[in-house]
């Protein structure tokens, strides 16, 4: 069977990325599944870089195609941060996703709403040995005071799709893999791997 690395250890983006991966014919293979315990220190200059060196990394670890992502929350009131930060976005060492929107929502005070904001994801697919290909994906709203909903992980419970008058936390899995920015970095993705694969 041909396998997939998903280069994460991120326990909500395995579970998107399986999600929006399912239909792709290949074995998708989390780091636990084969016991590799690989932590890639992300001092890219942007989102690709990081991408790329994660992809790399792991490819070169397990001998597996590998599939990584590096994404990012950035808010024009914030001058387009956290962005490349959004996962260290806090002073305090050890926060958790929870300190990250209370600081995002401190920071934001004062500031005129809406709080117009976009996520940003970029996918690599590593050959072991071989080439990296580089993939982007975004999606637009804005930032709102209050959380709402318990459905995925990071900003999602402050960012707001207004069309839909939800959170992202608030969408379904199905929803969410069809509206954000990882679901459309995979879709570019997707030709990559059945090329690399020979779908």
């Amino acid at each position: 069977m041909k396998q997939l690395l998903i280069a994460t250890n991120n326990k909500g983006k395995v579970i998107e990325l399986q999600d929006l991966l399912k239909d792709l014919e290949v074995e998708l293979i989390t780091p636990a599944d084969i016991n590799l315990n690989l932590d890639v220190e992300e001092d890219g200059r942007d989102y690709a870089e990081n991408a790329a060196k994660k992809a790399i990394a792991f490819a070169r670890a397990s001998g597996l195609i590998s599939l990584a992502d590096d994404s990012g929350l950035e808010v024009d009131a914030l001058d387009g941060a956290p962005g490349l930060y959004s996962a260290r976005y806090h002073p305090k060492p050890g926060a958790n996703d929870a300190d990250r929107r209370a600081y995002m929502l401190e920071n934001l005070q004062g500031k005129p709403q809406p709080w117009a904001a976009h996520f940003h994801a970029t996918i690599a697919v590593a050959i072991p040995g071989g080439d990296v290909q580089i993939v982007d994906g975004s999606c637009y709203g804005v930032i709102t005071p209050e959380e709402r909903g318990d459905n995925g992980f990071g900003y999602d419970p402050i960012f707001l799709f207004p069309e839909l008058n939800k959170t992202m936390a608030e969408l379904g899995m199905e929803e969410k893999n069809r509206l954000s920015h990882r679901a459309k970095a995979v879709m570019n993705a997707i030709p990559i791997l059945q090329r690399i694969f020979g779908l």
